[in-house]
């Protein structure tokens, strides 16, 4: 399965670069708007419905039917590309003009930084020596790719292009989505299924409300574009996309599935206000062929790092501040408390009902306190990390 990813990723990463050069290539710089905008349906519908359909046939049929799934659009997919494509004849003198010494060094040094991303928080980060050797090839290989890029005159990446001011600043707003989206997609199953034992199904039914609301939004977009500047657009949107998750903060244990729903959808009206408006500027003025390409390769790269991001980060925090709140409720519930030995005693009670001994009673009371303790933890940490997301948003404005 690894080996079979490795490969999915490796071909399926071309996709979305490609999509952005063959917009702004075959498209007129007037239908350029649409072509974002139906770009966009994808980008952002496609991750929210994805999680009701795989969730459906996971609980239905099995998971290994999330995989099989790909096969019919997979084969309509390649036809619609081979009849409507314009071929053109393969070149592979250029495999000798390749950036190997980049490629090299960014597949390394990007590797070992998103392991470090994902599994420091599991692993205790630093301290452990794995990760300690990946964060130094990461620190090592990420620089030299810097530099190999900035010197090489047909770099794989061209980094001269954030010396242009729009790219620059598309690129770190386009981080800091690639923070909020990720992570809210990361956190909210995680609390669905932790806190209130949803089942994937059901919790594909809470994230679809993510997307469906894009449908109405995104074919309005080039239109907008036409009359409202589109800074206008994504400062709303940012604004809509970040407020949204202030709606979260207040968790407690009745905040479930239908309380979720009103949070989404004003997400779901601002996130399509920022990833088309901030499309188009950001790789407006692009030359086509080479620049556009490099140009959105390493516009959604930065997507990519900052969903990285943004999910170690709130992984992160949810640990550490489960364990402060933990302690810090724990402080409260105490053996010499009268409602701790009141709410002991009536559970011990209801063990002893069902038919356990009192010794085991008592221990089953105690654990389902201590679940209470951490339950109430989680619900703060929840909290903290939606009041962080959204605060990373508000940054971009």
């Amino acid at each position: 399965m690894i080996l079979f990813r490795v490969c999915q990723g490796f071909t399926g990463g071309v996709l979305i670069p490609l999509s952005f050069v063959v917009i702004l290539t075959y498209l007129p710089p007037s239908k350029r708007a649409i072509g974002m905008a139906m770009f966009t349906v994808t980008a952002t519908f496609a991750p929210a419905l994805g999680p009701l359909l795989g969730g459906w046939l996971t609980d239905n049929y099995g998971w290994p039917f999330v995989f099989y799934i790909n096969i019919i659009p997979g084969i309509l997919l390649i036809a619609a590309v081979w009849f409507t494509m314009e071929q053109q004849p393969m070149n592979l003198g250029l495999l000798k003009k390749g950036d190997w010494w980049g490629i090299a060094t960014m597949a390394i040094g990007l590797a070992a930084f998103e392991i470090v991303l994902e599994d420091g928080n599991r692993k205790d980060w630093l301290s452990d020596p794995g990760i300690l050797k990946l964060a130094w090839t990461a620190a090592i290989f990420i620089p030299a790719f810097i530099l190999i890029e900035l010197r090489q005159k047909e770099p794989l990446v061209d980094l001269r292009l954030f010396a242009r001011r729009n790219f620059a600043l598309g690129s770190i707003v386009n981080v800091v989505l690639g923070i909020g989206l990720y992570g809210v997609v990361f956190i909210l199953p995680l609390y669905l299924g932790q806190m209130h034992g949803y089942s994937a199904t059901q919790i594909g039914g809470v994230i679809i409300w993510m997307g469906l609301p894009q449908l109405v939004v995104i074919p309005l977009i080039p239109k907008l574009m036409k009359f409202v500047d589109a800074r206008i657009l994504i400062g709303v949107g940012i604004l809509l996309f970040g407020g949204s998750s202030f709606l979260d903060i207040q968790l407690d244990s009745n905040f479930a599935g239908p309380q979720f729903y009103i949070p989404l959808i004003i997400r779901a009206l601002g996130q399509p206000l920022i990833m088309t408006p901030l499309s188009a500027v950001t790789t407006s003025g692009m030359a086509k062929g080479r620049e556009s390409g490099a140009a959105s390769a390493l516009f959604n790269m930065m997507r990519n790092i900052g969903g990285s991001i943004g999910i170690a980060g709130l992984s992160t925090l949810l640990s550490m501040r489960e364990r402060f709140h933990s302690e810090r409720v724990g402080e409260a519930v105490t053996a010499y408390s009268d409602a701790v030995q009141e709410r002991l005693q009536q559970t011990a009670s209801y063990f002893l009902s069902q038919g356990s001994d009192p010794y085991s009673a008592n221990m089953r009371a105690i654990g389902a306190v201590g679940g209470i303790v951490r339950r109430e933890a989680f619900l703060f940490a929840y909290g903290i990390a939606s009041w962080r997301s959204a605060a990373y948003c508000w940054q971009a404005r």
